[in-house]
């Protein structure tokens, strides 16, 4: 039987180099690294941390329904709700392992619209709709803020000090628009009355979020660290505060906080320090 010379290919040739299954490393929305198998399997999803996103994307959906309902009442606390779920899909998602890639676009997605069109729509059902073009687009201002703050935050996730947000969070900025719409239903004010107040905090809100100030983030409160047996009676006394008085309590919370980043601003001008919170290098504290 005739036998025929196989001819082997020229070079270094090989079907399967090494380096073509290396993927690049990912951080989810805190800056934790995410697993290697995870970003680098890229299929499927984890239901139990998106189960927490899109019950707050629900609940964007449902004060949006709300205002166009003119039942302020329940928009604005649909969003205090879409806040909570928020806050627990990445700390679910941490705690079970589970962080991907999908989850951290999934949530920023779910803020636009729970926390960056909802709050827009509605103050401007509420009171921004009589002021013609002065209204809307303050609510568009709003509107774009929001997405402009979450674009900015997904793409500097790895540079910005973890301390500290870069502008007002957008869960904040729409905890200050409807805490106030809120509120003021409880009172039973007017939206009409109240057009250039609710005008002032959309576009203070609004413009805050695309801002340089910096404002605390809580990241670095280790909640697994033993603490005095003061801290669970503080806890509980200020949970007794929201509950006696919810939409007061919470816009007065709202209010200090989306103040104190230009006091920390001012601190940080005062002591010398670099008003910008992007990290260029390592920041040595030698004050105490």
């Amino acid at each position: 039987m005739p036998s025929f010379n196989r001819r082997k290919p020229k070079g270094n040739f090989k079907l399967f180099p090494k380096g073509v299954r290396k993927t690049q490393q990912r951080v989810d929305a805190d800056g934790i690294a995410l697993p290697v198998k995870t970003a680098a399997r890229g299929r499927g999803i984890y239901l139990l941390p998106n189960a927490f996103t899109t019950a707050a994307l629900f609940c964007g959906f449902y004060a949006i329904v709300m205002a166009m309902d003119q039942r302020f009442y329940q928009a604005a606390l649909a969003i205090f709700v879409a806040m909570v779920l928020d806050s627990l899909d990445g700390r679910v998602a941490r705690m079970t392992n589970t962080q991907s890639e999908f989850g951290a676009q999934y949530d920023s997605l779910s803020d636009m619209i729970s926390f960056g069109a909802a709050p827009a729509l509605v103050v401007y059902e509420w009171s921004l709709r009589g002021m013609d073009k002065l209204g809307w687009l303050a609510a568009f201002v709003y509107c774009a803020g929001a997405a402009l703050r979450l674009a900015r935050f997904n793409t500097n996730i790895s540079i910005v000090d973890k301390r500290y947000f870069q502008g007002l969070p957008s869960p904040a900025a729409a905890a200050l628009v409807a805490g106030f719409v809120l509120l003021m239903d409880d009172l039973h004010f007017v939206g009409a009355d109240l057009r250039w107040i609710a005008w002032s905090i959309t576009l203070f809100a609004g413009l805050t979020m695309v801002t340089n100030v910096p404002f605390y983030s809580f990241k670095d409160v280790n909640l697994k660290k033993s603490v005095p047996f003061i801290a669970p009676l503080l806890v509980l006394l200020v949970y007794v505060v929201v509950v006696s008085d919810p939409p007061k309590v919470l816009f007065g919370l709202f209010v200090l906080y989306g103040l104190s980043g230009y006091v920390v601003l001012l601190w940080r001008w005062r002591k010398g320090r670099p008003i910008s919170i992007i990290q260029t290098s390592v920041e040595t504290h030698d004050d105490k």
